[in-house]
């Protein structure tokens, strides 16, 4: 198997760079295996480590790379203008082809910091975590041609693929009535409605949650094409 030429078809590759450095890492453990058996392409035997029911596809071609399954932690990527940060990455049954590069299966969770969504909503907005697992959200907003400073907290929550954040408590720093009088105002301004670009097509936004310095994002996918 021609494993120098997959890999510079890895290389040459464009498309998410967190994935691409999961096949790319797996791939180099790959590519100096042989060294230490039998010959080139060696197939494991049963009792090799490893699942016992993993093999490769049918009429795997000689220009091609079959990867049962890829594990990856990074620190930080970026993607399509998009910051992800403690990336965990497994991806499963990943084959090259005339189709591209594609994982059967392919799971990720990664960590979208706060300053990224806060810069999304603008107005020198701040977000962070609030009390009891929700997000808070500081900024100034017009409101009645004044600039008043307003403090939203809510609940994350995944809404047709989006990150979402709908205030739950809305306060203008005023009267009571006061503040609830002008939320309705406010809300929109404080309402957090974020997409998470950069990841290829076929990876689904499943869960989200607040964490320390960011939202916990958990996304799934099969057949997954990575790159083209």
């Amino acid at each position: 198997m021609e494993w120098t030429r997959a890999k510079d078809w890895l290389i040459g590759a464009a498309g998410l760079l967190v994935v691409l450095v999961v096949v790319l890492t797996v791939a180099w453990f790959v590519i100096s295996d042989p060294v230490g058996r039998s010959g080139p392409g060696a197939t494991p035997s049963p009792s090799s480590e490893g699942p016992v029911d993993a093999g490769p596809p049918d009429g795997l071609a000689e220009d091609d790379v079959w990867l049962a399954d890829v594990v990856l932690e990074v620190g930080t990527a970026v993607s399509g203008g998009t910051t992800l940060r403690d990336i965990d990455a497994v991806g499963r049954d990943v084959l090259t082809g005339p189709d591209g590069l594609v994982a059967g299966g392919l799971e990720l969770d990664a960590t979208v910091p706060f300053d990224v969504v806060a810069e999304e909503l603008g107005g020198g907005a701040l977000v962070r975590a609030g009390d009891d697992g929700e997000a808070e959200v500081v900024r100034g907003v017009e409101v009645l041609g004044r600039e008043v400073r307003v403090v939203a907290s809510g609940t994350v929550e995944v809404d047709a693929g989006r990150l979402v954040v709908e205030p739950r408590s809305i306060d203008l720093g005023g009267p009571g009535f006061l503040s609830d009088a002008l939320a309705a105002v406010a809300r929109r301004a404080v309402t957090i409605e974020h997409d998470i670009e950069g990841l290829p097509e076929g990876l689904v936004l499943q869960d989200v949650s607040v964490g320390d310095d960011g939202f916990r994002a958990t996304f799934r996918g099969e057949d997954v094409v990575l790159t083209r």
